[in-house]
Order: structure tokens, then sequence, then C-alpha cells
């Protein structure tokens, strides 16, 4: 089999969005948007310019087994019915063809089965709110985003290392499954370590670790023990008007944190943010903890081979996770906050669903 990748001919539709697309982008960006090689573009746009059509010249071989209309019909289906099987959607259309040719015709148009992310469940009701919520925010700058201070509970695995391990093999079952192959992983990601943060603008937060886990009672001591005495150096520093902002995980909510929060906002002089339902898209320190673990199996590459109790792994674990979160570089939160402005604007676009976050 030929080691170079399979070209598939342009679509009428392709060829449709490289022309109107032409006068404003170069043929790379067009290609990066459509999905499409550059050199397609590019070979394409040139014989468009010395033929003056977008028509291919006639090409030998074995003639298509659908029209142009069943191809476009093949397409819609496949467009509104995205979670349906392969096999599903050749009964539902009733084209006197086999799946092989739909799955071809998909490929022309750039369409494939992929692998659907996994997001937090939203419905109409968490969308709309989210909506809102991003619409009152659109105008806000990177300064605005700077006075918040993003907090939130992360579960560390000893076995979480973010990373995929990548191998040479053959595509065959003998050495896909070859122990050489595997990257093994431990029943329930092994022995875990809970933990709390949170950052304002360039500048760390302190980092609380809990044993077991997170309830109302508990959360409220991380903030009384921790979480204050933050705000009150900040304050001494001359950072005023914080934001304190947290999910909606039910330890935050409750009403007893709630009355909590209230008192201590009004001594300690900070106010609170309301945080849409679901979006941990919208908070940039989620990703502040893929930094963390990253960095964590970076460094030490041992951690998910720790030995030991429980006990001991988890020492390792606040060790060294207390020696990376200090670590963190302030270029790493200025480009978090400064992508917020992105993020509300993607969620605006997005209508109030998911976004790329």
């Amino acid at each position: 089999m030929s080691a170079k990748q399979e070209r598939h001919a342009l679509t009428d539709f392709q060829k449709g969005q490289i022309v109107a697309l032409r006068p404003y982008f170069s043929h790379h960006k067009i290609g990066s948007q459509l999905g499409i090689p550059p050199r397609t573009v590019s070979g394409f746009s040139e014989r468009l310019d010395n033929r003056q059509s977008i028509e291919d010249l006639p090409r030998p071989g074995r003639p298509h087994k659908t029209s142009a209309a069943d191809d476009r019909y093949i397409i819609r289906s496949a467009e509104s019915e995205t979670r349906v099987p392969l096999a599903e959607l050749r009964l539902d259309m009733g084209i006197n063809i086999c799946e092989q040719t739909i799955r071809r015709r998909l490929r022309e148009a750039g369409i494939r089965k992929w692998k659907a992310l996994n997001r937090p469940l939203l419905t109409k009701q968490h969308a709309a709110k989210r909506l809102k919520w991003a619409k009152t925010h659109r105008s806000w700058t990177v300064e605005d985003w700077r006075k918040v201070a993003w907090s939130d509970e992360c579960a560390v695995q000893k076995d979480s290392d973010p990373r995929k391990l990548r191998v040479f093999r053959r595509q065959n079952k003998r050495e896909k499954y070859a122990p050489k192959n595997i990257q093994g992983k431990s029943k329930a990601g092994g022995v875990s370590q809970m933990i709390w943060g949170c950052f304002v603008g360039d500048k760390l937060g302190p980092i609380a670790f809990v044993n077991g886990t997170v309830n109302t009672q508990v959360y409220i001591d991380i903030l009384e023990n921790t979480f204050l005495s933050f705000v009150d150096a900040l304050r001494a520093d001359g950072i005023t008007d914080i934001l304190f902002q947290q999910d909606n995980a039910c330890p935050h909510v409750s009403k007893k944190t709630t009355e909590f929060l209230e008192n201590a906002a009004r001594e300690h002089g900070f106010s609170i943010i309301k945080w849409p339902p679901n979006s941990p898209d919208m908070s940039p320190i989620e990703h502040l903890w893929a930094c963390l673990k990253l960095e964590l199996h970076r460094r030490y590459p041992d951690t998910k081979y720790l030995q030991g109790s429980p006990d001991t792994v988890r020492r390792t674990l606040c060790e060294r996770l207390m020696e990376i979160w200090w670590d963190i570089g302030e270029e790493i939160l200025n480009s978090l906050i400064d992508s917020m402005p992105r993020r509300v604007h993607a969620l605006i676009a997005a209508g109030g669903w998911y976004t790329e976050y």
C-alpha cells in the first residue's frame, strides 16, 4: 500500500467554498478552515484560473454508483443524524448502495465518524442561562477578568497522566494488544489526592489538600483557613474589587456555605460572581489543573508507579504537587486570563451550548 495519503476529488460544495474564500484568504488559510490540503486548494485555484471553470476534466475509470442528488442526500442525512450507525443510515435512506459507497461519499465531503467529545450535559435551560451570562459579560476586558479569584477542586490520581502514549505498530490485532504497545492503567486510577486552589490575575493563591471528599463543612474550612487570608494579603497589596468565583457544586451553593460567604464578603471586602450551570469551559482554572497534572508526570515520571500505603502515596503526591504549584509561572496565568474574552464570545457564538474550551 502506498505511504501517501489517499486523495479524493473535490466536491462541488468544496469548490464553491474555495471560490468564495479565495479573494480574502491565502491557500494555506483556506485549507486550514476547510480541512483540505493547501496543495489541493492551490491546484484547484490554478486550474480555475486557466480554464475559468470549476468542472473537472473527464477521468477514466468506473463511474459513480450515485448521482449528484444522491450524494447531497447522503450528506444531508449524515449531518442531520450524526449519531446513527452507518448500517442504520443506509437503511433509513433507502438507496440501493452498500455501506462502503456511503462511507466513500461522506469522506469525499470531509465527513467521517469521530469519537464524540465528553462534556458536561447541557439542557436547553442550561444553554439559555449560559448565553445570558455570556451576554452580560461580553464587554468585560482582560483587566476586568484579572479581578476574578478563580477557585476549584481537583482530584489528582497517581496515574492521571494526561499525555497520550503513541507507539509504532502495524494495523493488526497481534501488535495492537502486544504488552509493549499497551499503556497500563490501574483500576479507578489508583490512589488520588483531592486539592483546592485559586488564583487572581497573575498571582497564585494557596493550595489546600483535602483528605476524603469535600462536603459543606470541609469547603467552609478551606475558605476560612486558606482563601480569606489570601484575600486580605491581596487587599494589603492594593488589589481591591475582588470577585470570588466558584462553580455550582452542592457544597459551594448550600445554604450554610452561602451564608458564610455573604458574611465573609462583607468583612473582607470582596464580591461573589454568579456562575452559569455546567460551565467548566468558562473557568480557566480547569486548564490550570491540566497543566499541573502534565508537569507532575513530566517532572516525576515515576509517579504512576509509587509504592506504599495509600497514606504514603498521598504524602508524596502532596509534596510534589506543592512544589509544582508554586513553580507555575505568570505567563501561564496571564495566557489563561487573556483567553476569557475569547471564551465569552465563543459561548455567545455557540448560543450557550458547547464551546472548544
